[in-house]
């Protein structure tokens, strides 16, 4: 089976390059132009044209996309590349895929809904972004859909991973310097880690190939539900139990209005699983379980 994986060198991305690599040929690109057996190619989801002649001189059975434009407060202002990395490159992979009758996988966002109640997020709700990226990566999801292209398309939250930066290795940096702390505590959702992603990825698409009414939109992220402020003391005194001097001493509670952003932030971030579990039989294991390997990769080094 031949591989197309855009995003390589991403949280997301480095560990699909992984778990692809028991499937088949992995063709991996990212934004600069690469070597490959099909010539030189680029994966950048900016430049549209380059994007489909990649998919075309690939050919590949399964294209799975984990770039995005991410930096949701620039989203903001950027809006044009916003747009056209998360929306129209979308478009241009899904009709790729549907000439191909190739499988898309794809990566999106709890974003999509407007983070109201306390109820998690099932595939069926009404769908409201709060802010553009939200509004960009549900455009997305629409056009892929709208091409009738086979396709998963994963919604996801709160992404970590060991490698690169993320909201744990951030909060350790800070706890070392600073005696207190102030982390918002009215958001909940699920720290989602990469390894996860991908593995789970790769277990629902072979499944897929085979049956492709499977296909469809699913929400994926460990069990429970955590908040900021919850997560920050669960790395904290984890690393304080493992050896790590910290000078933090207090680490307070804040509402989101106390952190003003450019974009909004839902304060309900939760994700129901049930169909992702019961569709491809799968057990997703507690946010915990995720955040501490990586905390003792991280703590390791």
């Amino acid at each position: 089976m031949k591989i197309l994986l855009l995003g390589k060198n991403g949280q997301v991305g480095w560990e699909l390059q992984r778990a692809l690599s028991v499937l088949g040929e992995v063709v991996a690109l990212d934004r600069h132009p690469a070597a490959t057996p099909y010539g030189t190619l680029v994966g950048d989801l900016a430049d549209l044209a380059g994007l489909r002649e990649a998919i075309r001189s690939v050919s590949p059975q399964v294209i799975v996309n984990a770039a995005a434009y991410t930096a949701v407060d620039k989203a903001e202002t950027d809006r044009e590349l916003a747009h056209t990395i998360n929306a129209l490159a979308s478009q241009v992979m899904a009709e790729e895929a549907k000439s191909l009758d190739t499988l898309l996988v794809h990566y999106s966002t709890d974003y999509v809904f407007d983070g109201t109640g306390t109820a998690p997020w099932k595939e069926t709700d009404a769908v409201a972004p709060v802010n553009y990226y939200g509004a960009t990566k549900l455009e997305g999801e629409q056009l892929i859909v709208a091409s009738g292209c086979k396709h998963l398309i994963f919604r996801t939250s709160w992404v970590y991973a060991a490698r690169g930066n993320n909201f744990a290795k951030t909060m350790l940096r800070l706890a070392k310097d600073r005696e207190s702390l102030n982390v918002i505590a009215d958001q909940i959702g699920v720290p989602t880690g990469a390894d996860l992603l991908a593995d789970v990825a790769v277990a629902a698409l072979q499944k897929a190939l085979v049956n492709p009414e499977l296909c469809g939109i699913y929400h994926l992220a460990p069990a429970g539900e955590t908040s900021w402020h919850a997560y920050a003391s669960y790395v904290i005194d984890f690393a304080r139990a493992h050896g790590e001097v910290l000078a933090v001493e207090t680490i307070s509670p804040i509402p989101t209005s106390e952190y003003p952003t450019p974009a909004s932030r839902p304060l309900n971030s939760r994700l129901a699983t049930d169909k992702l579990r019961d569709t491809f039989s799968l057990h997703l294991p507690d946010w915990q379980s995720g955040v501490t390997r990586m905390l003792m990769e991280a703590l390791n080094k």
